[in-house]
């Protein structure tokens, strides 16, 4: 099937004299997690990864991915003739390189705008230049996909003030202000966290992230939402008409861009190529990140106190889940998939449950070293009471959106996973324990989680940590920990994962995962120093650990947390359940 769709899409590149087309992981929003109908490279290329990005030539198809996604692409790709690019390794080459080496003068490139940032557009164009390549737009899988959704006609609701914590007036109000320091007198809001915070509404148009397909066009006194207004409810209506919301049809955006003169507009290059060929010659384009993702990401107290409120209802349906799951999930014959099911069930119980904030990950034995394992209902493992088993999983609650990651042992493990789940611990708990003054980013606290590993020549692939929206996006820029360059400095107020991690491929594989809040801590001669607030309420295995390898101030960590975890979630459970809970909390 894949290489009957690659034999279209050929077919039509040779049609329009098109020598390669790139097909990347994106939707005109520029979303990680996509709309069922712009899941364009995952239809044409099998690869169901969260990122990654396919070439095609006439001759030849390559699909570039990170590392979380090396032993599952394989899997996905085989019979496919498209071939894996390991990104980040050195024999890897750069896709414009590849694509460069692959064609000749006078070539021609196609991507489509609408799903390909304006920054990467210009790296693009600027470096095919160099060797007399076109770079054009051809959205070529409009003719290829024939059976493309049609997308969501979900309604979209309000997310109140008492829970988002700032009215919608005064997040127009920051946001002008942003824009008149950037002499900027219009804006253009195009992600759709971004458009769903700043008018503290909520949809459900993407799988686990609750937002609608939406644009904002701003100005110092006007705001229009472009939207499919048969998603609209009175309600809605209201709440936008209270804040001077203008409403206009989402299938209008661009004729409407198209239409705006002298205006010094804000867009950021993060957005798609396609809003900046739109918006005319005539207009003075300030090129910037959106002032509202910072601001996004900057939690107000209310939503922190949102955050700890689900942590208590997450913690008990975890604790719920995982004594079930070691005394009576495991030995009834159950695959991952239907294990999935079963969490999802436990978080339902608690308030305000709305769903999942990502797919789980329920990765047994071999399967946990796959960093973004997807169990499939019909070809996932089954479950039993030998090895070990990955569970990373979180929830979307109205009050705020939780992420955690517990691995444990089901039956008997070797000495070696027992010392590489303790030093994973031990990373988790260094960067828990890190003081670090105003100014710091995120790679320069990554190496705190990867040290124990280090010391022992291993280290995992993937990031350290990620920013967490409030029932919002699980994943949310700008902040993160990494071992990547990023620009933007941790602010008190920001939440992000602390997750680690080891993999031996199919063997298995180990995380640790907490949210934790950026806080203020002291301030000295040396200026302000920040820490982390955790978040995250749920024990970990001490029986699938090494006590022994635990520094004096790491085994006072984890027995201080197993004590503010059995404050937290005694009370709220019972029976078999609270007396394993108890036994699992002692100190060591």
């Amino acid at each position: 099937m894949i290489k009957d769709r690659l034999k279209s899409l050929r077919n039509e590149m040779a049609n329009a004299g098109v020598d390669a087309f790139i097909v990347y992981s994106a939707d005109p929003h520029m979303s990680e997690y996509l709309p069922e109908e712009w899941l364009e490279r995952a239809w044409l290329s099998g690869f169901t990864g969260s990122a990654g990005f396919v070439v095609i030539t006439q001759e030849k198809a390559a699909l570039w991915t990170d590392s979380r996604y090396f032993v599952q692409a394989p899997i996905e790709l085989k019979g496919s003739g498209i071939e894996l690019m390991k990104e980040g390794e050195a024999e890897t080459p750069d896709y414009t390189d590849w694509i460069i080496g692959n064609l000749g003068e006078n070539a021609k490139v196609a991507v489509n705008t609408l799903a390909t940032s304006h920054k990467n557009w210009n790296k693009l164009k600027e470096k095919f230049q160099l060797h007399q390549i076109d770079l054009i737009h051809q959205p070529l899988l409009d003719k290829v996909w024939e059976d493309r959704g049609k997308g969501s006609t979900s309604h979209i609701f309000i997310h109140p003030e008492k829970w988002a914590g700032k009215s919608v007036s005064e997040k127009l109000q920051e946001i002008r202000e942003k824009l008149k320091e950037n002499n900027a007198d219009s804006h253009v809001i195009t992600a759709l966290d971004d458009v769903a915070w700043t008018l503290n509404l909520r949809g459900s148009d993407v799988d686990y992230n609750p937002v609608f397909l939406g644009y904002i066009y701003l100005t110092l006194s006007e705001a229009i939402l472009f939207v499919d207004e048969n998603k609209l409810d009175e309600a809605v209506l209201h709440h936008l008409q209270k804040y001077h919301v203008e409403i206009k049809p989402y299938s209008e955006f661009y004729s409407f861009l198209e239409s705006i003169n002298n205006r010094n507009i804000l867009v950021s290059g993060a957005a798609n190529q396609n809003i900046f060929n739109s918006l005319n010659s005539k207009n003075t384009i300030i090129d910037k990140a959106a002032p509202g993702n910072l601001m996004k990401a900057v939690k107000n107290q209310t939503e922190l106190e949102g955050f700890r409120k689900v942590m208590i209802r997450d913690g008990v349906a975890m604790t719920k889940f995982l004594y079930w799951l070691r005394h009576e999930g495991c030995q009834q014959g159950l695959t991952e998939y239907e294990i999935g099911l079963k969490l999802k069930d436990f978080r339902a119980e608690g308030e305000n449950f709305v769903g999942e904030s990502f797919g789980s990950i329920i990765g047994y034995q071999g399967n946990g070293a796959i960093v973004h394992y997807s169990a499939q209902e019909n070809s996932s493992k089954v479950v039993k009471a030998e090895g070990s088993i990955l569970i990373d999983s979180g929830g979307q609650y109205l009050e705020g959106t939780t992420d955690i990651t517990r691995t444990l042992a089901l039956g008997e493990v070797s000495h070696d996973f027992l010392e590489n789940m303790t030093l994973v611990l031990q990373g988790m708990i260094n960067l828990t324990l890190v003081k670090f003054p105003k100014g710091t980013k995120g790679v320069h606290l990554d190496a705190f989680a990867r040290l124990p590993l280090w010391m022992h020549a291993k280290d995992y692939g993937h990031g350290t940590g990620h920013g967490v929206g409030s029932f919002m996006n699980v994943h949310e820029p700008p902040q993160n920990i990494r071992k990547d360059m990023n620009p933007q400095e941790l602010i008190p107020g920001m939440v992000l994962s602390n997750e680690p991690g080891f993999y031996v491929e199919n063997e298995y594989g180990i995380r640790h995962e907490n949210l934790v809040v950026v806080t203020e801590a002291e301030k000295s001669d040396f200026g302000k120093f920040y820490t982390w607030e955790t978040l995250t309420i749920c024990p970990f295995f001490v029986d699938s650990i090494l006590p022994e390898m635990l520094t004096a101030p790491q085994k006072e960590w984890l027995n201080n947390y197993h004590e503010w975890c059995r404050e937290k979630l005694e009370t709220h459970l019972e029976g078999d359940v609270k007396k394993w809970f108890l036994e699992l909390v002692q100190p060591i």
